[in-house]
Order: structure tokens, then sequence, then C-alpha cells
């Protein structure tokens, strides 16, 4: 499944470039903070062995990686892939004093390593902004090791229709708190439509199942404003 959006020529690199060094703040302030507990929740969901090893796709500056290290001890291996090279610099001055990661440059849609070598899988916040989600998936699929685990967090439907629009009324105005706060609108434009355009929580169980992933579920956070949607290899 393509996205028209993010098919632009070079538009989500562009919204990144802007905003990685201000993107945990970004984060928290689109999310009031309440992002740090989806991750968490996402990381309880998993509950990662210690010694396994854990692809984070479209890693930002490495917030769940770093929680999965903490949920094992720091006895787990994770590589963190992203997109963009700022985004990468930034989370390896973060995380310079974490043992066992590595980085590299690298798309969901083709990612730099072998087929069958990691336990996990994890994306967050980072699927919409993908130019094919259908591409993701297969992706997500070959690095995975038989026996291994898909897990997107990714913002998602509100279930509730009187929740949804107090929920849309926010989203307007989060361009113009952004740009009071960062001095940039355009990023946030694009993420509010991003998010808006992205499938449903049953569609998104659809595409993982026609890419082969088993035992596919999922959970709604907050309403629906997010859900983590989980998924096996066989």
């Amino acid at each position: 499944m393509h996205q028209y959006l993010q098919n632009k020529k070079g538009l989500v690199k562009n919204v990144f470039d802007k905003v990685y060094d201000k993107y945990d703040l970004m984060n928290d302030f689109m999310s009031f903070g309440i992002h740090r507990l989806w991750k968490k929740d996402m990381i309880n969901w998993m509950a990662p062995f210690p010694k396994k090893k854990l692809i984070d796709m479209a890693c930002g500056t490495g917030d769940l990686g770093k929680l999965f290290l903490e949920n094992t001890n720091n006895e787990g291996k994770v590589l963190f892939v992203d997109p963009n090279s700022r985004m990468i610099e930034k989370g390896k001055e973060r995380l310079k004093k974490n043992k066992n990661i590595s980085w590299k440059k690298g798309f969901a849609e083709k990612i730099p390593t072998p087929k069958n070598c990691f336990d996990y899988y994890c994306i967050s916040f980072g699927l919409r902004n993908t130019k094919s989600i259908n591409k993701s998936l297969k992706e997500a699929y070959r690095v995975l090791k038989p026996g291994g685990r898909f897990l997107c967090l990714e913002f998602s439907k509100v279930q509730n229709v009187y929740f949804d629009n107090l929920y849309k009324k926010y989203n307007q105005l989060i361009p113009y708190i952004g740009k009071m706060i960062v001095g940039e609108k355009e990023p946030y434009e694009y993420l509010i439509e991003s998010i808006e355009n992205f499938i449903s929580q049953d569609e998104l169980i659809e595409l993982m199942k026609k890419n082969y992933f088993v035992k596919c579920e999922y959970r709604n956070l907050s309403g629906g404003i997010v859900a983590i949607h989980s998924g096996w290899k066989i």
C-alpha cells in the first residue's frame, strides 16, 4: 500500500531535517508526554527476554531501544535504524554510554541487514511515514527470525465519536502551537495530515496477515488515539 503524501519527493526528509534537534520536545508536546507511557506499554507487551536482538526501525533518538535494554538488564542487543542521519547522530550522542547497540541509516522498505536476524522488530510512530506500508511489512518479516515478533506503535482511529471530535479540534491547533514552540509550522501540518490519512487498526491487521504474519492482534491506547499491533513470524 503506497502512501500518496509520503511519496512526494523529499517531503518526509525535509520535515525531519527541520525538527530533528527538537524531536523529543515535539513528541512531548504533541502527546502531553503520554508517548512515554505508550512506549512503555509496547515494551511491556513485548516482554522481551534477555540476550535477544531487537531492530528499532525509524528509531528517532532511541527511546524504544533504550527501554528494551532496560527491560533486559542491558543483556539484549539493539540495532537502531533511521532514514535521517541527523536524527541518528543525536541518538548516538544521547545513548553514548549504552552498550550492545549499533546504528545504521536505512529505510523501512529496504533494511540494510540480512534476513532472519532479529528476535523482535519494533517501529514507533514511523510506519505512517513510509512510502509503502506493504513493502515495510515485507521487510519486517524478512529480517525477523522464525518465531520473531513484530510490534508497531502508531497513531490510529479514535473509537468514540465525541472524543474523536475533540481530538480533531486539538489537532487543528498543533501546527500553530508548534510554530510558537519550535518556530516551524509546516512539519506539524504534515504530521497531522499523515495521522488523518493513516489506515485503521483493522486495515493494518489485514495487511500484516497478507504479509504472512500470524496471531495478529492490536490493543488500543487512549481510546484509539494510538494502537499497538503485534504479529509473529513462523
